[in-house]
């Protein structure tokens, strides 16, 4: 594939966005996701915008040392390997999760140290946490909890958030002496995979930031 210059930061980008979701499409959602986990997979289009963005605007993927914060079946965590990170660390407490987040780095050529934990037993430094938290639906304000985990290891973060809790998630940014750039906002698509959904797929509204220690 031919290699084309960014205009900033000075990388080549080795493969497209649009072929990096291709590829991120092709990793297995959970099997059996648990409701008081809110195990939704995140698109691979999304994965891929966010990965592209942390890689190429800000160079914060290529060379990095990468932690994804309840990975999942990995998505985040491969698609980084495939940018470029130089180590990448993806942490679940689910052991059903990681299995299909290594099988899945198997086909795509990816390197990840998988580790089943809990995410507050992890220790850095790392130089960027990505991340896609349960939205605190089930259990209120775990996405609070997830943030206050990364910014003790990494300087920079990237985190998906619903719009609803905006409002909320600024003050909570400003109050920790964090600053928080919202770099898109989106619908999320959520397949059926719950009893109590009634339709085939339905979209949340979300918010991607870029959190900064000050």
């Amino acid at each position: 594939m031919a290699l084309r210059q960014v205009a900033l930061p000075t990388r080549l980008i080795q493969i497209r966005k649009h072929d990096l979701a291709i590829a991120l499409q092709k990793v297995n959602p959970h099997p059996k996701p648990a409701v008081a986990l809110e195990q939704y997979t995140i698109p691979a289009d999304l994965a891929a915008e966010i990965l592209f963005t942390a890689c190429y605007a800000h160079d914060d993927i290529q060379g990095k040392r990468v932690l994804d914060l309840g990975t999942g079946t990995g998505r985040l965590a491969l698609g980084a390997s495939v940018l470029g990170a130089r180590t990448i660390v993806g942490v679940d407490i689910d052991t059903s999760s990681i299995r299909v987040a290594s099988q899945s780095a198997k086909f795509l050529h990816a390197r990840v140290s998988w580790v089943v934990a809990d995410i507050g037993t992890i220790r850095g430094p790392f130089d960027t946490v990505v991340m896609n938290p349960p939205f605190g639906t089930k259990q209120p304000h775990t996405d609070i909890q997830f943030l206050q985990c990364a910014q003790n290891l990494a300087p920079v973060i990237y985190s998906i958030h619903k719009s609803s809790t905006r409002n909320f998630l600024e003050q909570w940014l400003q109050n920790q002496a964090l600053k928080g750039e919202r770099i898109t906002s989106t619908k999320m698509e959520i397949p059926r995979q719950f009893s109590f959904h009634r339709k085939p797929k339905r979209f949340v509204e979300v918010d991607v930031f870029r959190i900064l220690r000050t």
